[in-house]
């Protein structure tokens, strides 16, 4: 047996910032050289950032990615890390000539060894996922190689991320190949209950290879997706060794116990379990073990509750959202109702009470109660407000366009559309939008109203969850709560005197149940009433839904949290006679 000490970089690169993410690249190596790490490894595509969509087909990007891989081998080593072998996701093309049906240029998903100021060897990404979030077929080509490294008389194996979700491919030969460690570089978005998934997956996958396995992730918010980071260490039984905390940025080192390799160095071809062939690469980097030395003890960060996890995907996509984007601050309005108190609350935690700013836009049918809670969740928060009354301007309009029922409620929503973006054209603000998945599901949100904006902090979050995370958040020690009143109180647009949500819609939490089973789940209608949902209703929200397709087109990125958002997740055609069996 011999000993290694692995370090995990999980880490949050910024898509397109190569040289950015580079500079990252050299800065964590140290510090995991620091640690007295004998390997480091990075997440997957760590060099350009992922997914980084249609970027992959340019090839001044991927002709940048590869000489970036380069000069990271080259800096590495003139800044005395060369020694310290390094494991980093990039974007590299295959030489393939064209055709059709082929992503243009041939990009890969690639993975690259970097030792001593060289690229060592190289592989890339055999299953490419094309369901869900992921369009990889549009924008990859496979690899079909393995490439097992030795060092310090370890056989260690490298696989990309889908890899190790799917049977075949390279991951089945690795116990055939006699690896003693797989290292996989993931790019996993978060989405509810998926660190027991993963942790599930990479047991499994562990006691199938005969190895440990070592899971790196990234973390970090890009456009609707979060990746949560919980990168994890397991044994060759499957037993969980070390864990990186979820949400953050962390280098994971844990000392590993490995039986050392005797395999032939060269290349071999082994038949996989999905009948392709995988070529495996075996390069020397170092035979000798390492003089034996007092391991660390491994880290196991503790979990998060589902609403917790929610609440910090929530903050971190927003977070990243304005850091990335070059927002200096945030926008919103607030009516002193549930959800944009929570939206107020999670704008302050991911960047700071300064940098938030509300305004107050009450009309002729706002409720003093609505004011007053308004008034103090500034007050607790210590956020920016003003207040901007808008009976006058709406009757302005009123002046000069006749407008009955609904069209005169949602003149409401869109002068405060109005007012918001002007203040965000005025002051640079992104102006963050208020609507919940619940709203968006059945159209209960007013195009270019309070469906205007740039990003949508809840609008993967059903209302119904929206009233757990406000409870949940007031539970935090030390944290300044929301107003009890905003929880408590019948939720109602105020367009109208007397208005209440549930005029026209069923109770939320019978409502959302429906909809995680037809827009989740992709039950039809008789599904629907098999499952015992009412068949009235469902002949009601399945047309809402429905009808409202159009209105979410038009709606802006949010973070993804549950299986299925409105957005990368859900694509239905706006024109379509198709509807289900009403």
């Amino acid at each position: 047996m011999a000993q290694l000490r692995i370090a995990l970089a999980q880490t949050n690169p910024v898509v397109g910032d190569i040289a950015g993410n580079a500079d990252m690249l050299v800065e964590w190596t140290r510090r995991a050289a620091e640690r007295g790490a004998h390997l480091v490894v990075f997440p997957e595509m760590f060099l350009t950032g992922y997914p980084a969509e249609d970027l992959v087909l340019r090839s001044s990007f991927a002709e940048a990615s590869v000489t970036a891989l380069s000069k990271a081998a080259t800096r590495l080593a003139d800044e005395g890390l060369g020694d310290l072998p390094v494991v980093v996701g990039y974007l590299d093309r295959a030489d393939l000539a064209p055709r059709v049906g082929q992503p243009k240029g041939a990009p890969l998903d690639a993975v690259a060894l970097l030792h001593e100021g060289q690229v060592v060897t190289k592989s890339a990404k055999h299953h490419l996922p094309n369901y869900g979030v992921f369009d990889e077929y549009r924008y990859f080509v496979r690899g079909d190689r393995l490439p097992i490294f030795r060092l310090h008389g370890v056989d260690v194996a490298v696989a990309v991320c889908e890899d190790l979700w799917q049977d075949g491919g390279p991951v089945s030969v690795v116990a055939e190949a006699g690896a003693g460690l797989l290292v996989v570089p993931n790019g996993s978005p978060y989405e509810t209950n998926k660190d027991d998934v993963r942790l599930e997956l990479c047991a499994r996958r562990a006691r199938e290879a005969g190895c440990a396995l070592a899971y790196v992730n990234m973390v970090g918010g890009q456009d609707e997706l979060v990746f949560d980071g919980d990168s994890l260490i397991v044994d060759a039984s499957g037993e969980l060794v070390a864990r990186a905390p979820q949400f953050e940025e962390d280098l994971l080192v844990t000392d590993l116990e490995l039986p050392e390799g005797a395999g032939e160095l060269g290349e071999s071809r082994h038949e996989a379990h999905d009948g392709t062939v995988i070529t495996v690469e075996r390069v020397l980097l170092s035979a000798a073990p390492v003089e034996p030395y007092e391991p660390e003890a491994p880290v196991v960060a503790g979990r998060l509750d589902d609403l917790a996890e929610i609440y910090h995907a929530l903050v971190l996509g927003v977070r990243d959202y304005v850091r990335k984007n070059g927002f200096r601050s945030v926008i919103l309005g607030l009516s002193g109702g549930i959800d944009s108190a929570l939206v107020a609350t999670i704008a302050a935690d991911a960047v700071g009470a300064e940098r938030v700013h509300v305004v107050l836009m009450p009309s002729r049918y706002s409720s003093d109660h609505s004011i007053t809670d308004a008034e103090e969740l500034v007050r607790r928060q210590g956020i920016n407000s003003q207040m901007v009354p808008i009976a006058d301007i709406v009757a302005g309009f009123e002046k000069e366009i006749e407008l009955h029922g609904l069209a005169a409620e949602n003149l409401q929503a869109r002068v405060r559309g109005m007012l918001l973006m002007s203040l965000s054209n005025e002051h640079g603000h992104l102006v963050l939008t208020t609507g919940n998945k619940s709203e968006l599901a059945t159209g209960y949100s007013t195009l270019y109203g309070d469906s205007a904006g740039g990003f949508a902090p809840i609008k993967d979050v059903l209302k119904s969850v929206v009233w757990k995370l406000a409870e949940w958040r007031n539970a935090q020690p030390g944290q300044p709560p929301i107003p009890e009143n905003s929880i408590t109180k019948e939720p109602s647009a105020e367009l109208r005197p007397d208005q209440r949500d549930t005029d026209s819609l069923p109770p939320y939490e019978v409502l959302d149940r429906l909809l995680r089973d037809y827009v989740e789940r992709d039950m039809g209608r008789d599904e629907l009433v098999a499952a015992g949902h009412d068949p009235e209703l469902v002949t009601q929200i399945i047309r809402l839904v429905d009808l409202a397709e159009y209105k979410r087109r038009q709606y802006p990125p949010g973070p993804k949290i549950t299986p299925k958002n409105f957005g990368r997740d859900r694509r239905l055609p706006i024109t379509t006679r198709w509807r289900e069996r009403l």
